[in-house]
This record gives C-alpha cells, structure tokens and sequence, in this order.
C-alpha cells in the first residue's frame, strides 16, 4: 500500500532558529547532526548566518541559505509562504519538515510540523498578547493541514487531541534528546569559573535558565525561595539567567526580596559554562506552569543537578522519579526548596539518579523517530500518486 521503498529526501526549515539559539536551536541542532550520522537524505533551508554552522553540524546535508533578511520575523514569515516551496523544488525534496509551528499553507509537498506545547491554549494568560493570536492561528493550520504531526511528548499528543480535536493517527511522539558532550557532569574548574564569572567566588546559589516569561512561573519562584531561605544564616543566592521575557511580576517580585538575599540577573550565558552553572547549583528550579518536553530540565539532570520542578505537562515523562517535585504556587515551591536546601545527601541521590536517567535520552533516538514520521509523510504522497490516472502520473 504505497510502501516506500527508498529513503525519502526531507527538506528541513531552519530559518526560524533565532541569533540565540534556545530550546528551538538546540532542537534543530541536534535533530539535523543525528540525522545527518544516519545518513538520512537531507536539505536544510537557513538563515545565511547559519549556513557555515549547518554545514560542519551535518557534512552530507545540502545547506541552502535564503535571503537576506530573514532574522526578522515578518520577513520570515513572507518567505516561508512563498520562498521556502521553491527551495523544496530545487532540491526535488520529498518531505518537508518545518519544526515549529507554521507552515506554508500552499505547499503541495507532505509535510511534517513539530507542535512543542500547546500550553497556549491550555493557559492563554501567561503569553505575550502580541504573538497570541498568530500562534494560535498557525498552530490550528498546522493541526489541520500537516501530513504529519510530531510532539516531544505523550502529554502534548493528548494536549493536541483534546484541545484541537487532532487527529492522532497522524501525531508521532519523537522525544527530544540531550547532547552529552556538551551537557555533563562538570569539572570542578568549570563549577569555579562560572562562580567567578558571577561574582560568587563559590558561594552557593540556587539555578534557574530560561526565558523570563509567565508560563516559567519565575514570581513564584524569587517568593518562594526567599520564603525557603528565611531562617538560613547563610542563604543562597538565585541566579535568574537567560533572556529578558515579558513577565511584567518579575520586577514586583523581586523588589519585595529583603536586603540580606541576594539575587543575580546575568542574561544569557555561553552554552560552555551551563555544566559549571548547572552541576555547581544547590538545586536548578525550574517551576513551570507547563511544559510540551522541559528541555532545560533535561540539560540539568545531564550534568548532574539536583532539579526542582512541577509536575505540569510533559515535566515527569522527563524527570521521572530522578528530580523533586512542587506545586507551582510560591509556598508549594518553598517547602520543596526548603526540604532540599535541609538535606544534602537526598541532592546528592538526586544528582546521581537525574545523570543516569539522562543517560536515555538520546538525539539519535529523536532522529530514528522522525525518519519513521517522514517515511509515513512519504508514503501518503506515493499512495496519491498510485490513485491517478497513468497518463497524469
């Protein structure tokens, strides 16, 4: 029934991965190496900055910049509607995968959409009112049009099917995976220099990397971890790194914290001391109100951290039995830092049982998954064109 034979060429849209890279980037990147070191037949569409990037992360792969112009969003957004098809041609794919969620809406190519959350519509509050309405839209087109949807998740699959009446015998789960070279145990030279580089020169700190937004429930975390550190004589510092956000309670949050605590702002740090930052943490906290994988979780239980996070959306098909869990409220979190600050060696048996289950994941599992999503997108396409008529084949 339209089986497909060969491996099918896939054409892999890159250009939304931003100047920073985050969850987004670090998904392309490993997804496209993996893919690459098995031999998948690739194309991948870029941004002219990444071009030389895309080559050295997957040598076999044909890397096709696009215009100029294309860091900025709306023209972007044109591009995909109308360049991106015409790349798909000139490299004669037989898959398009776009991984994120909007999709050029007259491509005749199948073509596979990664869905990473649906968190949007589950709770619209805790977004940026400016992107809402173009995500949302874009995710619906993407649920009803795609050929293929893939999920990091089983909880963001029975998201999609509940919230958006998708179909789930089109919904693959391709969990992400975790590069252990760049994520792991740190040395204690890595622990100190990202210490130094901070200004705490080895004082203990709590962790926490993301983006400043609402749904990362970082409010409650500055509250409850002052809560946690009320009766400490010597209380750790939170390091809030990573990008700026839009959640407007930050700032209200954080000019409450009592002149004693301290707490550090150090935006994006260089992925190379993410080991250090992680691993040298007393505890990485990272509550969030929902997550399609928690990649950031995944990083930190590789390097060996003793995580703190909720149990919203897709966080324990992550973290498993190998991280502690909180309600996302400011004295849920509390009492679970609290607990953990109290308790040495239970961070201890954290780390140890977060690294060993890091172990699993893997991008070159994430791979095999999707070259089985792209061979069902092809095989649909070889059973329309068997269904013509062989004068119009």
């Amino acid at each position: 029934m339209g089986e497909w034979t060969v491996a099918p060429r896939i054409l892999l849209d890159a250009t939304a991965v931003p100047a920073d890279r985050g969850g987004l980037g670090r998904y392309v990147d490993g997804l496209m190496a993996a893919l690459d070191a098995l031999g998948a037949d690739l194309a991948v569409a870029c941004q002219r900055a990444d071009q030389e990037r895309y080559g050295r992360l997957a040598p076999g792969a044909r890397i096709v910049a696009g215009p100029p112009g294309l860091a900025h969003r709306a023209t972007r957004l044109a591009w995909e509607q109308s360049g991106l098809p015409y790349v798909a041609e000139q490299v004669a794919a037989d898959v398009l995968h776009v991984p994120t969620y909007a999709m050029p809406v007259g491509v005749t190519l199948p073509t596979v959409v990664t869905i990473h959350d649906v968190t949007l519509f589950a709770e619209p509050e805790p977004h940026d009112p400016d992107r809402t309405s173009y995500i949302k839209s874009a995710t619906r087109t993407a649920a009803r049009r795609a050929t293929r949807l893939i999920v990091p998740s089983r909880a963001t699959r029975d998201e999609l099917v509940r919230l958006l009446a998708a179909d789930p015998g089109h919904i693959d789960v391709a969990g992400h995976g975790v590069d252990h070279t760049m994520f792991h145990r740190p040395t204690d030279a890595e622990v100190a220099g990202i210490s130094d580089r901070l200004g705490l020169h080895g004082r203990p700190y709590i962790a926490y990397l993301g983006t400043l937004e609402p749904r990362k429930n970082i409010p409650n975390l500055v509250r409850g971890w002052v809560r946690a550190c009320a009766a400490l004589d010597e209380p750790p510092a939170l390091v809030l790194a990573g990008g700026g956000g839009w959640d407007d309670e930050v700032d209200a949050a954080l000019a409450a914290v009592p002149p004693r605590l301290r707490v550090l702002r150090p935006g994006y740090l260089a992925r190379p001391s993410l080991p250090g930052f992680y691993g040298g943490a007393l505890v990485v906290a990272l509550p969030s109100r929902g997550e399609g994988f928690g990649l950031p979780v995944l990083e930190a239980m590789a390097c060996g951290a003793a995580v703190l996070t909720t149990r919203r959306g897709a966080l324990p098909e992550v973290g498993g039995d190998a991280v502690a869990y909180s309600e996302p409220d400011s004295s849920g979190i509390a009492a679970a830092l609290g607990d953990l600050l109290g308790d040495e060696p239970r961070r201890a048996r954290l780390g140890e049982a977060a690294w060993e289950r890091a172990g699993g994941f893997s991008w070159t599992a994430s791979a095999h998954a999707h070259l089985a999503s792209y061979r069902k997108a092809a095989e649909r396409r070889s059973v329309s064109l068997q269904a013509r008529p062989k004068d119009l084949a």
